[in-house]
C-alpha cells in the first residue's frame, strides 16, 4: 500500500515542515502553530527536496515520470487558493505536476484533515508509485506486517 501522510505537530522551533519516507510511507509533519502563508512555502521546499530523493514517480498516460524527465519534470507546488470562499483543500494533477490549492484561512490542523482523506483518492487512482530499495510500490501493493 502506499500512502502519503500529512499531520499537524508541534515542531522544534523555526521548522515549519518536516519528512520522513519509509516503505509505502511518506510522512510530513507541519507545524501546528503556522499560517497558510509559512506552511504553503515550507512545504513547497520540502516536497522539491523529497522529490529530489528520486524514489516517487507519475505515471501518465503510460509515460513514467520522474523529478529528472528533461520535458516535464515532476513536481508538487502548495499554493494558497484565489477562491472565496475556497474549500480548505483542492489538488489538481497534470503530467508532472500537483498543484495543491490551500484555503487562505486553513489552520494546519484544518489542512491536514482535509489533505489526507484526498492524498488517500489520488494515490488509489494508481498513478504513483515509490521506489523503495528496489522495489516498486503501488497504491495496490500488500503491507508488509511487522515481527
Amino acid at each position: 500500500m502506499l500512502r502519503a501522510v500529512y499531520e499537524a505537530a508541534d515542531l522544534e522551533p523555526g521548522v515549519i515542515s518536516n519528512w520522513r519516507e519509509d516503505r509505502g510511507l511518506l510522512q510530513i509533519r507541519v507545524a501546528r502553530t503556522a499560517t497558510p502563508q509559512q506552511y504553503t512555502r515550507s512545504l513547497n521546499c520540502t516536497l522539491a527536496e523529497v522529490l529530489s530523493r528520486a524514489h516517487w514517480y507519475q505515471m501518465w498516460r503510460g509515460e513514467i515520470v520522474s523529478v529528472a524527465s528533461p520535458a516535464c519534470p515532476l513536481r508538487v507546488e502548495f499554493q494558497i487558493s484565489e477562491f472565496n470562499p475556497a474549500p480548505l483543500v483542492e489538488i489538481r494533477e497534470r503530467k508532472g505536476l500537483v498543484t495543491v490549492h490551500v484555503s487562505p484561512t486553513a489552520t494546519a490542523d484544518e489542512f491536514t484533515r482535509a489533505l489526507n482523506p484526498a492524498l488517500e483518492e489520488l494515490l488509489a487512482g494508481g498513478q504513483w508509485f515509490q521506489l523503495w530499495q528496489g522495489e516498486i510500490l503501488t497504491a495496490t501493493s500488500p503491507e508488509v506486517a511487522l515481527v
